[in-house]
């Protein structure tokens, strides 16, 4: 008898076993799906496109040929072309200006306000996360507008030197970079808030009673406390940084001269502007993969040597 129920024991442990198998794999397989159909095939997928011949085929109006594998010749010519490297340029540009500019004046601005630095704390976290809620485009339009040659940038300038004339400027870069650092500060704000008000505040007021002062309040306890929401930010920001498009387009489309190209939109213009270059915009959209996981990589390295855990 002590046999079988040893038997029925591991019989009734194995269904047991099976059934959890049965469910883990239910409650994981549609998010695998959805991963593989919106995240790992286009990436593969956008991979062997770049080393074909692919032209689009009959439903873009080119002559239907048969599909050849061409190695990496995209390759050589995006990295012959002088502007990929100008619109890499620009995006490590936007890559530096997110990083070291909107973390840190989002985390500045949060600490302020929630350490009761400032005054009327709602109406400015209001004021500083609306640029956030407005359409992307509508923003484009409002700033093209604002420095315009007969905009409103124009004639604040003339208040200080009224022998002003807008001219091309040798970096119209930095108009966009202040737009980008404007635009999406806000966002990091709302982060670094919600998380800064996870943080015990006992902790920080003992900390006060034992005669701490407010930078060793900051660096000794609220820091290493947001170091995993910091790399976060860092992973959201490079990787926005990296397929900037919408902002860029509406305010410059590139220009002038492409000197306000980005990866996104040299890729757009050699895929649907002109003569079509599948295969060179999908060999461009590879490396803005390679690059963001770069970077990706580096944060994570500096924050497993630096960094505190939460």
């Amino acid at each position: 008898m002590a046999e079988k129920d040893v038997a029925v024991k591991k019989k009734k442990g194995m269904s047991s076993k099976g059934e959890e198998l049965r469910a883990y794999w239910l409650f994981i397989l549609p998010g695998f799906i959805m991963y593989f159909v919106v995240m790992a095939f286009p990436t593969v997928f956008s991979l062997f496109l770049s080393i074909s011949n692919y032209a689009g085929g009959a439903l873009f109006g080119n002559v239907r040929n048969p599909l050849k594998i061409m190695g990496f010749k995209a390759y050589k010519v995006m990295f012959a072309d002088q502007y990929f490297y100008l619109a890499l340029k620009n995006n490590l540009l936007i890559v530096f200006i997110s990083v070291f500019g909107q973390i840190p004046l989002g985390f500045l601005m949060a600490y302020l306000l929630h350490r009761g630095m400032v005054k009327f704390r709602d109406f400015f976290q209001t004021i500083i996360y609306l640029p956030c809620v407005i359409s992307t485009v509508v923003i484009g339009i409002l700033w093209k507008s604002f420095f315009a040659p007969n905009g409103a940038f124009v004639d604040l300038v003339r208040i200080f030197n009224p022998a002003y004339e807008p001219t091309v400027s040798s970096h119209p870069m930095i108009k966009v970079l202040f737009v980008i650092l404007w635009m999406y500060t806000g966002t990091y704000f709302i982060i670094f808030t919600a998380n800064l008000q996870k943080i015990d505040t006992s902790i920080i007021e003992a900390a006060k009673i034992d005669g701490a002062s407010e930078m060793q309040v900051l660096s000794k306890i609220i820091l290493p406390a947001l170091s995993g929401v910091i790399v976060t930010s860092a992973i959201l920001a490079i990787s926005g940084s990296l397929k900037s498009f919408d902002l860029i387009y509406v305010m410059t489309a590139g220009g002038p001269a492409e000197r306000t190209s980005v990866l996104a939109t040299y890729m757009f213009n050699k895929a649907f502007k002109g003569a079509p270059n599948y295969p060179l915009a999908n060999a461009i959209s590879t490396v803005m993969i390679i690059i963001s996981f770069f970077f990706i990589a580096i944060t994570k390295i500096v924050e497993k040597k630096f960094g505190g855990k939460e």
